[in-house]
């Protein structure tokens, strides 16, 4: 039965460890860059986008669906980017507090 309690005292907190560190992932940046660095954009934590940079050599009428190609291609990017940094930071934040029960990865949950 004690083990049981330990158990179920470890989740607990792991769960508020995992509440905590979800409210700082909108402090998380990350950048996508494509076309040499033409088109950049910085996404947050919350998977929100926060910037967007056009190099003024794309601005042009005829470049037009170039450029929205490439600022889809950074903002893809800028999102594979910061879900990397979102793992990180859930697997460090549950790091040691649960047993590893196989197919339970803690760092997912988001």
């Amino acid at each position: 039965m004690l083990d049981i309690m330990s158990m179920m005292n470890k989740v607990k907190e792991a769960q508020a460890k995992i509440k905590e560190t979800q409210a700082q992932l909108v402090h998380l940046k990350a950048e996508g860059e494509v076309g040499a660095g033409m088109v950049k954009v910085i996404v947050n934590g919350d998977r929100k986008v926060l910037d967007i940079e056009i190099d003024p050599s794309l601005i042009n009428e005829k470049d037009k669906d170039m450029m929205k190609d490439l600022i889809v291609g950074a903002t893809n990017k800028a999102l594979e980017n910061i879900d990397v940094k979102i793992k990180e930071k859930m697997s460090a934040a549950t790091a040691g507090m649960m047993p590893n029960i196989p197919g339970m990865d803690f760092g997912n949950m988001v």
